[in-house]
């Protein structure tokens, strides 16, 4: 199996318990091959509610965290500025999630399928 950085999307689904993504991720902390961006920590914080903060917390520590490196910000850059010119408008959290894939040569795993236009990026579900 590839190793993957998990989108927000895929986390939440995890801490709620869906069986797609408790299997998917099962595998990938067996292999330590689960890797999160510092971005969806971030936003895993900024949306759970008080008494989800353990869990959301041990799953965090589960995973691999990476951080925003220069390399990353200049291809999200990149990315975002390549992308506007064919009239794809990107958040700056997704452009970072998808440098660093291209940068950590790994696969993303999300649902939100649009937000990512290289799909040659983009894990199967």
């Amino acid at each position: 199996m590839q190793t993957v950085i998990i989108d927000t999307d895929v986390a939440i689904d995890f801490l709620k318990g869906n069986n797609y993504a408790k299997e998917l991720l099962s595998r990938l902390f067996r292999s330590d091959l689960a890797h999160l961006s510092i971005l969806s920590v971030y936003e895993l914080h900024a949306g759970m509610r008080d008494n989800e903060r353990i869990k959301t917390q041990d799953f965090i520590n589960a995973c691999n965290v990476e951080l925003v490196t220069m390399d990353i910000a200049i291809k999200a850059g990149e990315l975002r500025r390549y992308y506007k010119t064919k009239g794809i408008t990107l958040t700056s959290i997704d452009c970072l999630i998808a440098a660093t894939s291209i940068i950590r040569k790994f696969r993303i795993a999300t649902r939100n399928k649009n937000h990512y236009p290289d799909k040659s990026l983009l894990l199967d579900l």
